[in-house]
C-alpha cells in the first residue's frame, strides 16, 4: 500500500494540514503567543489524519517575533514536527525545489523558511508545463504574486526581504491585516481595534462564523462583532456608531486594499509577460488563483485592460476548504510525487 503523505503548512496564525487525495483541515493557533504549544495543537490536527504515514513541512511560522532568529523559528518548529511524527519520516520543501530532511533543514534554515510560496508554485506550474503564467495567493496575512515559465517558479527574490523588494510578496491580506494598514495616517484610530476581516464580513465578502473568534478582540466574526470592532476604529462604540458609517468605512478599505493588489498585479503581469522570449511557447499565458482571499484577485485580474485569457481558479478546482490549505496540499503532492 503506498504512503500517506500529510502536507503541513505551519504558519504563524494558523495551521493547515492536506493530503494528495484532497482531504484537508486547518486550526488557528497564534504561534507567536504559545510557542512551546506547537506540538499539542499539532496533535489535535493530526488526529483528523490518522492514516497518514509520512510527513512534508512547509512553514512561515519561524517569521514569529517570539523567536529571535528565523534559524531559531525553523529549529523549533522541526522540532515539534519531530515531536508528534511518531517516527514517520519528515521531509521539508526548500526554495532550491527540492526536500530536505529535518538536519539538512535545521543546517540551511533560509532555504526552507517561507517556502510554502515556492511549493504552491511548483505545482500551480504543473497547469501551464509550457509559456508563462503567474500563481496569485491572497492569504489571510500575505498575498504572493510568482511569476511561472515553463511550468516553473521563476521569482526574481527567493527570501521573504528579497520578495518585498521586487513586488513579488505584498504584505496585506484579507483577514488578519489591520484596518489602520491600508488607511491614510490619521484617517482613524492607530489601533489594532479591527482587521480586513470585519470589513469583508459587513461587505458579505466573507461569511459570518460564530465559532470563528480569531478576531481583533477575541469575539465572534460576525457582523454584529465586525460592526463593534469597526465603529471603534472611528472613535465611537456600536451604540453611537451608526451602521451606515462603518459599512462605509468597509467599503472605503475594501476599496483601498483592492487598489493596493490591483497595482502589484498589474506589475507582475508585466513581468510574467517579459519572460515571453524564454518561454518553449511565447503564444501560452495562464494565471492561477488561490486562497482565503481569492475573490480579491480575480477582481485584480478581471481591471487589467489586456488580462491573461487563461484562468485557474483553486478554490473552483478543489473547493473553498482545499483552496485556504493550497500550500499544505502542494507539499503533499510533491511528497507523493517525488518518494524518497
Amino acid at each position: 500500500m503506498p504512503k500517506v503523505v500529510l502536507g503541513l503548512d505551519i504558519g504563524g496564525a494558523n495551521l493547515k494540514a492536506a493530503t494528495a487525495a484532497k482531504q484537508a483541515a486547518a486550526a488557528s493557533f497564534a504561534l507567536w503567543k504559545n510557542p512551546d504549544g506547537l506540538a499539542d495543537a499539532l496533535r489535535l490536527l493530526l488526529a483528523k489524519f490518522p492514516d497518514a504515514d509520512e510527513f512534508a513541512v512547509t512553514m512561515t511560522g519561524e517569521l514569529c517575533d517570539c523567536f529571535e532568529t528565523k534559524r531559531e523559528g525553523v529549529a523549533h518548529i522541526l522540532k515539534h514536527v519531530r515531536a508528534v511524527s511518531r517516527s514517520y519520516p519528515v521531509r521539508v520543501w526548500s526554495t532550491a525545489g527540492r526536500f530536505l530532511d529535518c538536519e539538512q533543514a535545521a543546517a540551511d534554515p533560509m532555504a526552507v523558511a517561507s517556502a510554502n510560496w515556492h511549493a504552491l508554485a511548483t505545482v500551480a506550474g504543473q497547469w501551464c508545463p509550457r509559456g508563462v503564467g503567474l500563481l496569485i495567493d491572497i492569504g489571510s496575512t500575505t498575498t504572493d504574486l510568482i511569476p511561472l515559465l515553463d511550468g516553473q517558479p521563476w521569482s526574481r527574490g527567493k527570501t521573504d526581504p528579497t520578495r518585498l523588494r521586487e513586488g513579488e510578496l505584498l504584505y496585506t491580506g484579507v483577514r488578519r491585516t489591520p484596518i489602520m494598514a491600508v488607511l491614510p495616517p490619521g484617517s482613524v484610530a492607530a489601533e489594532h481595534f479591527a482587521t480586513m476581516h470585519d470589513a469583508y464580513l459587513l461587505t458579505g465578502d466573507i461569511a459570518e462564523a460564530a465559532a470563528d473568534t480569531d478576531t481583533a478582540d477575541g469575539r465572534p466574526a460576525t457582523k454584529a462583532f465586525a460592526h463593534a470592532r469597526l465603529s471603534r476604529m472611528l472613535c465611537g462604540d456600536p451604540e453611537v456608531t451608526p451602521e451606515a458609517d462603518t459599512l462605509r468605512l468597509a467599503e472605503t478599505v475594501k476599496t483601498r486594499q483592492t487598489a493596493l493588489i490591483f497595482g502589484a498585479v498589474a506589475l507582475q503581469v508585466q513581468q510574467m509577460r517579459s519572460l515571453r522570449g524564454e518561454s518553449l511557447d511565447r503564444s501560452r499565458e495562464l494565471v492561477v488563483t488561490s486562497g482565503s482571499g481569492e475573490f480579491q484577485a480575480v477582481t485584480a485580474l478581471h481591471s487589467l485592460q489586456h488580462h491573461p485569457a487563461k484562468h485557474v481558479s483553486l478554490t473552483s478546482q478543489f473547493g473553498p476548504e482545499l483552496a485556504a490549505c493550497a500550500p499544505a496540499y502542494a507539499v503533499a503532492v510533491l511528497a507523493t510525487e517525488r518518494p524518497s
